[in-house]
């Protein structure tokens, strides 16, 4: 499957629904969040999809960027699940959930097959 290409991530969508984003590591901020968001749609057709991502080392994004993209993720996902090495994607969950609750169903994998398992009851 061919890959679309984002500024903050690249993209497939396979026969499923299940959207598959690998992260790249610019500096997150609202406008390339925004411009991720509106790719994200055009991508599904404007319908939410569970997003299984493989997480990179990025950057730490300022306050607000952290508040709107916390803010986007049930406008363009029906849960999330993170593959990563062990301890990126609880680091992230910390940063940006310190204080309450993921907005969507999240969930952090080192295997992305048990990952797209665990997705599956989101399509």
């Amino acid at each position: 499957m061919q890959l679309i290409k984002g500024e903050i991530a690249d993209y497939r969508l396979d026969e499923e629904g299940v959207l598959y984003s690998f992260s790249k590591n610019p500096v997150r901020t609202v406008k390339n969040i925004t411009e991720n968001i509106a790719l994200v749609k055009q991508i599904t057709g404007g319908k939410k999809a569970p997003l299984l991502i493989y997480l990179c080392k990025t950057p730490i994004p300022d306050k607000e960027t952290r508040k709107f993209s916390t803010a986007q993720l049930p406008n363009v996902y029906t849960a999330m699940a993170m593959v990563s090495k062990p301890g990126l994607s609880k680091l992230i969950m910390n940063i940006l959930f310190k204080f309450k609750q993921p907005p969507i169903p999240m969930k952090s994998f080192t295997n992305d097959k048990q990952a797209r398992e665990w997705l599956k009851q989101y399509l």
